[in-house]
């Protein structure tokens, strides 16, 4: 009967603003999608794969057919699991209106990418070998931190914004400097970058809910 009475009870401040800082937390993973997912990948493809094109400026290790070819598998995982995860967090949440913005933002990646194979693929035929590289680092990271800002605007997600803005100044003054800085700056600043900041959020939530 006690135990009864205990669990009827009102809660007390304190308690009440705990359950509304955990719901609120809980929709806000909802809406967002897991940060670990969101960002992580991307953080992975590019360690990898612009530090293999790195490699390839710098020691010539591998051929810059080799790094790209590891570069960009991994950022079409990152792609996927990035847009399955805003769609699934957007739709599984709020539906209607929220849910097509989801579903469109994962078509805004695709067809970006899309547009980025033929526009590579036609003036790849006018460039040097490094330059080519570099062309398609620059159009690839261009369409990542444009869709990044656009969707932390779209959901409201300043880390989201924040961290597209980065890679965009990353990209320029990689895209001015040359290949070899291009590729490390990607390697090294936004691969890195977006890797933390996923186990940090990631960490950070968990300890949370």
């Amino acid at each position: 009967m006690d135990r009864l009475e205990d669990d009827e009870r009102p809660l007390s401040p304190e308690e009440t603003l705990r359950l509304i800082e955990k719901q609120q937390v809980r929709t806000s993973v909802g809406l967002g999608g897991n940060p670990l997912m969101m960002y992580t990948p991307w953080g992975v493809a590019w360690l990898v794969g612009f530090g293999a094109l790195f490699l390839h400026y710098t020691y010539g290790f591998i051929t810059q057919s080799v790094a790209l070819a590891v570069l960009f598998p991994f950022m079409l995982l990152a792609m996927a699991s990035n847009s399955l995860t805003q769609w699934k967090g957007a739709a599984g949440q709020v539906r209607g209106k929220s849910g097509e913005q989801g579903m469109m933002y994962g078509f805004a990646w695709a067809f970006g990418f899309a547009c980025m194979g033929a526009l590579g693929t036609r003036l790849s035929l006018l460039l040097p070998p490094d330059e080519i590289g570099l062309l398609w680092g620059v159009m690839s990271m261009t369409i990542v931190a444009v869709l990044y800002m656009a969707g932390g605007a779209l959901w409201g997600r300043p880390t989201m914004f924040y961290l597209g803005a980065g890679v965009a100044v990353f990209n320029v003054i990689g895209a001015v400097g040359g290949p070899a800085l291009h590729a490390l700056l990607m390697s090294v600043g936004a691969g890195g970058g977006f890797a933390a900041v996923g186990v940090v959020q990631w960490w950070r939530q968990r300890d949370r809910t």
